[in-house]
């Protein structure tokens, strides 16, 4: 699949003929080279090689087909929410999280002209991070598939008046002028990844850790099926980190549920509260049982 950018093509090329003589040894990501995915995947599995997909599904899809062992995929930001698909695309996946990754996230405003600026290309997750500095100088928003896609782009068009929002690593790739460093709204910006392989950790890969487990469930569709659902992470104390409602199909009358909690089945008590959730559920999906990268409560 050739649908990234020219100035991205050939580091790609290069990128996945590495990943291609090692499969099992190649983690794939969703972005251009320079991308923040990239950079997690060096950071998280410095021993593995990087294989670049220019859509979450591809990078999921590489880790099905066996082109890749691994898949790290951006789940969540501190500071803007959710990413969008991904509650849908861990489950249709079929894969299980192994793990868990957390990065600072800093953006860069990069060009080939040092400005005024119509407009600037980056990621969506990117531009919700930086909205406030886009609006402040009257700088356009415009969506593209990835922030270092973004920078490739802006590179391969030529033009001076638009810019990038990316890591600072895709303008080194690409040619671009770091016009404004940490453009980021916030200074403690974070996004959560996961880690995810064909397999699941074996329980003995997690005794004595601290580990999380996350799961999707979708309650009944009677009253108070949620609260009795949830009922039994209270009695008990198992603790729920996180907890988020997305629709499934048009009808809006099936919500499913995604949960993070501590813990991981073979825990009486996970074991009880998990038994209690499925009770009262039409359906719940363990997606993975993984180390904690860092404390929760």
């Amino acid at each position: 699949m050739r649908s990234f950018p020219g100035p991205a093509i050939e580091i790609v090329d290069r990128m996945r003929a590495a990943a291609a003589a090692d499969p099992a040894r190649a983690i794939a990501f969703q972005g251009s080279p320079g991308a923040n995915s990239h950079r997690a995947a060096t950071e998280a599995a410095p021993d593995m090689h990087p294989l670049p997909c220019f859509s979450f599904e591809d990078a999921l899809e590489a880790v099905k087909d066996g082109r890749a062992g691994r898949a790290i995929i951006p789940i969540e930001n501190s500071q803007h929410g959710r990413v969008a698909d991904i509650h849908f695309l861990l489950p249709e996946s079929g894969l299980h999280i192994i793990g868990e990754y957390f990065m600072p996230i800093h953006h860069a405003l990069m060009a080939l002209g040092g400005g005024p600026f119509e407009a600037a290309y980056s990621h969506p997750q990117a531009l919700g991070q930086s909205r406030h500095y886009l609006r402040a100088r009257g700088i356009v928003p415009l969506s593209h598939a990835d922030t270092a896609g973004a920078a490739a782009y802006v590179a391969e068009r030529g033009d001076p008046s638009v810019a990038a929002i990316a890591p600072a690593l895709a303008a080194e790739l690409y040619g671009l002028t770091i016009i404004e460093n940490n453009v980021e709204d916030s200074p403690d910006n974070m996004t959560r990844f996961v880690i995810l392989a064909r397999e699941p950790l074996a329980p003995a890969a997690l005794a004595g850790k601290p580990v999380m487990t996350t799961f999707i469930f979708e309650v009944k569709n009677i009253p108070a099926a949620l609260y009795k659902a949830l009922g039994g992470f209270a009695t008990n104390g198992v603790n729920m980190t996180k907890l988020e409602s997305y629709q499934q199909g048009t009808s809006f009358a099936a919500t499913t549920f995604y949960a993070d909690i501590i813990g991981a089945p073979g825990d009486p008590a996970v074991d009880r509260a998990l038994e209690e959730c499925a009770f009262h559920s039409k359906e719940l999906r363990l997606l993975g049982s993984y180390e904690q990268a860092r404390a929760r409560g």
